[in-house]
């Protein structure tokens, strides 16, 4: 597995497929996807992209500090998933923010992924909410040190 830097565009089928089943294929693009600071990861075996994230330069009011990033978009293809392949993203991911001067990294999860978040280091805050067409989601956060 390799993982690197992709475009917004790459992220798209992957998004749509596991994450907006059934729905438009623009219900994918997200707000931006396109800024300067985004980064899209994405994991590889044997050249085939398998796994996404994204990560925006957002903050969130709910926390302190300045420099945030969301994570967002996170999926593994059906055939991929519980292989490592998100752990392996987010452990890319972790120094490029620290590296951006950014010590915080939050996301709103699905309820069904909160396991797999706090085997990370995540921390739940406050209640769980309702993303209209996307299910239960938590809000999460994790200082990166």
């Amino acid at each position: 597995m390799e993982v690197k830097q992709i475009s917004a565009r790459d992220t798209y089928p992957i998004r749509h497929k596991i994450l907006r089943p059934g729905r438009e294929f623009e219900t994918c693009i997200f707000e931006g996807d396109d800024d300067e600071q985004t980064i899209h990861l994405g994991a590889f075996v044997e050249g085939r992209l398998v796994s996404v994230a994204s990560l925006y330069y957002e903050k969130n009011p709910l926390f302190e500090g300045e420099n945030h990033f969301q994570l967002r978009g996170m999926a593994t293809l059906e055939e991929f998933q519980r292989k490592g392949f998100s752990r392996e993203l987010l452990k890319v991911a972790f120094p490029i923010i620290k590296q951006n001067f950014c010590n915080l990294v939050w996301c709103n999860a699905r309820v069904e992924a909160r396991p797999f978040y706090e085997k990370l280091g995540f921390e739940s805050f406050g209640e769980i909410f309702e993303i209209p067409d996307v299910g239960p989601h938590i809000l999460m956060s994790k200082v990166i040190a």
